[in-house]
């Protein structure tokens, strides 16, 4: 797992890994797309997991719900986990829904004590049923909420600290988020407990000019390859991958960034060593 570079498998891309060996180290799967009894996308993943060591990544666990997460949701979960044995599992630190509706976006939540209580209690709830370490991401925000208490980053340290759960930085997110409320990425990094952190993403966006919008959809863009190079300077390396979802290239392309992010980690941890 040490010094590890991956891809988000994407079904366009599923025969590139059945075909040939591919130059990465493990895959990450949208842990919602597996979560059923059968199908042909399933097959093909249990082909690919004989061949490539697997992460799982959520978009719909909801964590930051008030009733909880939904314990059928979780004995899905539980069942994909037991199928394809990642290496963990990942969802977002966000709500998804209301009153059992799916909105199918990955809401911010207020940094506040009480959205604090609210969020451990859900992933005291996962990790005694997976009996494994949560892993969370920063999800990118737009606005902010008048309730909020604390920066984003003292609010993942503290959530951290109160369960033992992992962080994903989305270092795309951070600059996002950064740009459209006008704090400090690098303190938003330096704000994180080095031991927390278990993962890395690296993604696009799209910039109109006075925000910015999470889309996933473009290439990583050289102010966030800058903020890459920040996080490995602080964090030492953490396994890393390029995340597209939309607008999906060839995956040679994907390769190709992912060479890049490769060359980075390496200047900047030769550096490290030669001081």
């Amino acid at each position: 797992m040490t010094f590890s570079f991956g891809l988000g498998l994407r079904s366009q891309h599923y025969h590139d890994f059945l075909e040939k060996p591919q130059p990465v180290d493990w895959l990450e799967v949208i842990s919602d797309n597996y979560m059923v009894d059968g199908g042909k996308p399933l097959a093909m993943l249990d082909r690919i997991r004989a061949d490539y060591p697997m992460v799982m990544h959520g978009v719909s666990m909801s964590i930051g719900s008030l009733k909880g997460v939904d314990p059928e949701y979780l004995r899905k979960l539980k069942r994909l986990e037991q199928r394809i044995q990642p290496m963990w599992i990942s969802d977002h630190l966000c709500w998804t829904g209301v009153h059992g509706r799916n909105l199918h976006d990955l809401l911010p939540l207020p940094f506040s004590e009480e959205a604090l209580q609210v969020v451990t209690r859900n992933v005291e709830q996962v990790q005694d049923f997976l009996q494994r370490p949560l892993v969370l991401e920063n999800v990118s925000s737009y606005v902010e909420f008048k309730e909020s208490e604390m920066t984003e980053w003292d609010f993942l340290a503290e959530i951290t600290k109160r369960t033992g759960c992992k962080l994903l930085l989305d270092i795309n997110n951070i600059y996002v988020s950064a740009f459209n409320h006008g704090f400090s990425a690098t303190e938003f990094i330096r704000g994180i407990p080095k031991q927390s952190v278990m993962q890395f993403h690296l993604a696009g966006h799209q910039n109109n000019g006075d925000h910015i919008i999470d889309t996933h959809d473009h290439p990583v863009c050289q102010d966030v390859w800058g903020l890459y190079r920040e996080a490995l300077g602080h964090f030492g390396f953490i396994p890393t991958m390029i995340e597209r979802d939309d607008n999906i290239p060839e995956l040679s392309e994907l390769l190709d960034e992912l060479n890049y992010a490769r060359d980075i980690a390496d200047q900047v941890l030769s550096q490290q060593v030669a001081v």
